[in-house]
């Protein structure tokens, strides 16, 4: 099971060891960094220190542009809205390149594409601001995966120490406490896992070649169906995440005692992800692997009342299943930095929350 602390501080130590004994890309083969434990007042921060050209979690440039341009791939019939998108990311790749955020210190990056954050109060923000930028001068401070659905207070506490707020996507995110009816895909999401001959299997009875598959499936989705630029975990660091506890992991084991779906949740404070999730894209679509995963995810978020974020995608898929339309933001901090910085930050600003945003919401990306 995956701890429900908010930042429990045992986690933070375990994942930063494992950062400590091994290069990062060792573990996350696209990702190039240095994973520090910071504690502000009484919550513990993973914390990672980075330069660009990196993998999206760690590096604003990669997920703002080269992202973002591959996403543009799903908008061919749409040539208006694609030139429009195209436009918006070539305004801002220069400004990107003045203001550095791919130089950077992250913390709460927990090294997923989603980092659920905990409450930060208007004492922690100030303290985690002058610390970081006491201690990494030449670096922007970046806090990613706020959402106001779950993140409102600690929105405000950041926004009132100065950091500013950069759209980043439109996410779904499905909350138990104001969907009390299940919805008909629920439902039958629901029945198609409890009469499947897959077995339902812990990480705890994998075996080093499920770990292996695990990763393949992974892959399989996020890598080879969607973008390499996703972060690209090796099947021992799945098992390490599994190991400390960072990482549940659930399989759907066939007949032939191969694993042909795999789910990875994450819970942190008031939110559970899923920063892990591949199946056999070879397989029937019929077969439902990807509704009987996010069936395990979303139960999991209703059995222990959390958020459960969807990410983003897929909308039709998720709003059917409960899920609202939210969008999800970083908080960045540059004051510290030099005059042009801040002015390119602004302006990234400016472009993402008065052009992006509305595009994000009027087309549901």
């Amino acid at each position: 099971m995956t701890s429900t602390v908010a930042n429990d501080p045992d986690l933070v130590a375990k994942l930063t060891k494992i950062f400590t004994r091994a290069p990062s890309t060792d573990l996350i083969q696209n990702l190039q960094a240095q994973v520090q434990d910071i504690q502000i007042n009484n919550t513990h921060f993973p914390t990672s220190i980075s330069n660009g050209p990196n993998c999206y979690i760690c590096d604003p440039t990669a997920a703002y542009i080269d992202y973002a341009i591959e996403e543009t791939r799903h908008f061919t019939t749409k040539p208006g809205l694609q030139k429009a998108l195209l436009g918006l990311i070539g305004a801002c790749k220069p400004l990107m390149r003045l203001a550095k955020l791919d130089h950077q210190v992250q913390p709460n990056n927990w090294l997923f594409s989603t980092n659920p954050v905990p409450v930060i109060t208007d004492a922690d923000a100030i303290k985690l601001r002058d610390a970081l930028r006491r201690d990494h001068p030449d670096r922007a401070i970046v806090i990613r995966s706020l959402n106001h659905m779950a993140d409102a207070a600690s929105i405000a506490a950041l926004k009132a120490a100065g950091f500013q707020l950069l759209a980043s996507r439109q996410i779904y995110v499905f909350d138990p406490a104001t969907d009390k009816t299940q919805r008909p895909d629920t439902k039958r999401d629901r029945k198609l896992l409890a009469e499947t001959r897959y077995e339902v299997t812990h990480a705890a009875t994998f075996s080093a070649g499920d770990f292996t598959r695990a990763a393949e499936l992974y892959n399989m989705l996020y890598l080879d169906k969607y973008t390499s630029l996703n972060p690209q975990y090796t099947a021992g660091y799945l098992a390490q995440a599994h190991q400390i506890g960072l990482l549940d992991i659930i399989g759907l084991r066939g007949a032939d005692d191969q694993l042909d779906g795999v789910i990875g949740l994450f819970s942190n404070g008031n939110t559970l992800t899923v920063p892990v999730l591949g199946y056999d894209t070879g397989k029937p679509q019929e077969l439902g692997l990807y509704r009987m995963l996010n069936s395990i995810g979303q139960d999991r978020a209703v059995e222990n009342g959390k958020f459960y974020n969807m990410s983003a995608g897929a909308a039709g898929f998720k709003r059917n299943r409960g899920a609202v339309p939210t969008i999800e933001y970083s908080a960045v901090y540059v004051r510290h930095l030099r005059l042009r910085q801040r002015l390119a930050t602004g302006l990234i600003k400016t472009l993402l929350n008065k052009v992006g945003v509305p595009l994000l919401k009027k087309f549901g990306l």
